[in-house]
């Protein structure tokens, strides 16, 4: 018995002991991993990691990511340049970054070179036939064998001829020379090389230069111009930006035919170094406003930036309120109208949007269609969607507030009408509206985020179907449909999408104000609502500022007035010139004398 449980022992020790072996960590072996401090990483002196005899640099991923690059300078062997460039890219790993080695000729006399680029981001017709035709095959240009120095100028006075002359330079007779391509950059630091390169350009490195010529081959697929999808018009232009930025700069310029249209470039993130521009008039733009743009851009310190909707909340003045406070266009002919009024830009590379600063709350009650109709037209188009706004708010609320606290404002034949209808259904009124807003919401959110063909059909089904389901399971009442199917058309009306959703968020608000307090409750949330627009600014200027009835471009305010009668430029852009016309613009009609 004693010998059976001393096997039955060695048994379970043994067992315990393979077990610990394999699934037990050994506390003796610790690794203590720690990120680098790219803070204070200093960069190793070159003179240290590069070796002249044997023309190596000893550098790693791990001390290229920690150390801080942006000093370093392109060097003169071209196989410490090869180095780092692999190293930096990660070639080993990255497949879609292609090297290319081969040799130069020039002045008769043959260099060592190496080309980088992105393979997707540029064209190959171009490097080929313009860039390593030119430099590899011999031709009277890099065959050329004489020693003379180059005549830049030359100029006879007197009958006695005066010449400039330059000495020959190896870097200029490349770029002038050897490369013809329209946009050739010497480079000399690593940061610029590889951010051209991210954008579409290749890089050329050739022996014993200290430069490198970084040069423009971008040949990526991009969309081209369409009708824009969500700002649609009957008359006017029918072409919208896209999301290349270079396609929507070219579109300002067309619309906008002078030089005095500056276009500056930025680039915004620590990572994506995203390109953005600002665009503004020279000549009409406050220079206060731009200083506030280009200072908010340049102030951002943050890792990526994929859209301008990104954008737009990070430089915007108002966080906590969801008003929007810049106008987001898909068209360049609004950004064109805005511009000549006296805004700025702001171009996202990769977005089809564009941001226009600074935005005032009639901005979001106007159309681009708006300028294209008679006045008449537009004034009522106005007011139809001002009724809207309003009605879109407020009216779930008013609703609640009357049927609840206020039943004597309403005529006594239709009370017993909401009272009859309303006769077989348990749920108190604010109850029934709720779950009819939240499915309200529910089916246009689902709407957006289907399949296109499915979408108008989702509508349908939860409009008609839902709603008469719910009418006759006794759920809710036939007047509450109405009242949320017309609350739903008229937020429909809004031509601002940032704005539509902010009603739609207010709304809830005001449906809980109208139910607890009645018109004193909604009275209230107005004033409030009120106060917090009225202290709003966006860049400077106050939220609810307008022209209402003062002659201006584009009408800031409930009245647009006829073509002829736009004589100012809005007063509060303080911009540097006031006139937009004349006083008497049609001279052909009428006669000032």
């Amino acid at each position: 018995m004693k010998e059976n449980k001393k096997i039955l022992k060695d048994m379970l020790s043994s067992s315990k002991q393979y077990l610990h072996k394999i699934f037990y960590e050994d506390e003796t072996n610790s690794y203590d991993f720690t990120l680098p401090d790219t803070t204070n990483a200093i960069v190793a002196d070159k003179s240290t990691n590069y070796s002249a005899d044997n023309g190596t640099l000893n550098l790693d991923n791990e001390t290229l990511q920690s150390a801080d690059t942006s000093n370093d300078k392109v060097f003169q062997s071209l196989d410490v340049n090869l180095e780092y460039m692999k190293t930096r890219f990660n070639t080993l790993i990255n497949s879609d970054i292609k090297i290319r080695e081969f040799t130069l000729n020039a002045r008769n006399k043959q260099y060592n070179a190496f080309l980088v680029y992105i393979d997707g981001m540029i064209s190959q017709d171009i490097m080929n036939n313009y860039i390593l035709k030119p430099l590899m095959l011999k031709n009277s240009a890099n065959s050329y064998e004489g020693n003379q120095n180059r005549i830049v100028a030359e100029a006879k006075t007197n009958n006695i001829t005066v010449r400039k002359v330059k000495k020959f330079n190896i870097i200029e007779y490349i770029s002038n020379c050897l490369l013809p391509q329209n946009t050739v950059e010497n480079r000399t630091k690593f940061d610029d090389i590889v951010a051209d390169i991210n954008s579409g350009s290749c890089a050329l490195f050739i022996d014993t230069l200290d430069i490198c010529f970084s040069i423009e081959v971008k040949g990526f697929e991009r969309r081209g111009l369409t009708s824009p999808n969500n700002e649609i018009i009957v008359r006017g232009p029918q072409v919208g930006f896209t999301e290349n930025l270079r396609t929507n700069t070219s579109l300002l310029r067309r619309y906008i035919n002078n030089e005095n249209l500056i276009i500056e470039s930025i680039n915004v993130g620590k990572l994506s170094k995203t390109s953005c521009a600002i665009c503004y008039l020279k000549n009409v733009a406050n220079t206060d406003l731009v200083s506030e743009v280009r200072y908010r851009l340049n102030n951002l310190g943050v890792d990526y930036l994929i859209s301008s909707g990104q954008l737009e909340q990070l430089i915007q003045d108002s966080d906590l309120c969801s008003l929007p406070q810049m106008v987001s266009t898909e068209r360049p002919d609004r950004a064109a109208n805005l511009l000549y009024q006296g805004r700025v830009c702001i171009i996202v590379n990769g977005s089809p949007y564009v941001l226009i600063a600074p935005g005032i709350l009639s901005d979001f009650l106007e159309s681009p269609e708006d300028l294209n109709l008679k006045h008449q037209y537009s004034n009522f188009a106005r007011v139809l969607r001002i009724v809207s706004a309003v009605i879109a708010l407020l009216l779930p609320g008013v609703y609640i507030a009357i049927t609840n606290f206020h039943q004597e404002l309403i005529p006594t034949e239709l009370l017993y009408a909401i009272i009859s209808s309303r006769e077989f259904v348990p749920f108190p009124i604010l109850f029934e509206i709720l779950v009819m807003e939240f499915s309200f919401e529910l089916i246009r959110e689902a709407s957006l985020r289907v399949p296109s063909p499915i979408g108008p059909t989702i509508g349908i089904v939860g409009a008609l179907i839902l709603g008469q389901a719910a009418v006759e399971a006794n759920i809710v009442s036939p007047i509450l449909i109405i009242i949320v199917a017309l609350t739903g058309i008229c937020s429909f009306a809004v031509p601002d999408f940032s704005l539509s959703f902010h009603f739609r968020i207010m709304r809830f608000i005001y449906i809980l104000l109208g139910a607890m307090a009645g018109f004193l409750g909604i009275a209230a949330g107005v004033c409030v609502h009120l106060i917090v627009i009225c202290n709003m600014k966006s860049f400077g200027i106050y939220y609810l500022e307008t022209n209402l009835f003062k002659k201006n471009n584009v009408g800031n305010g409930i009245i647009l007035h006829p073509a002829f009668d736009r004589e100012d430029r809005s007063g509060f852009l303080k911009t540097k010139r006031p006139k937009i016309q004349d006083e008497i613009s049609m001279k052909w009609k009428y006669n000032k004398n």
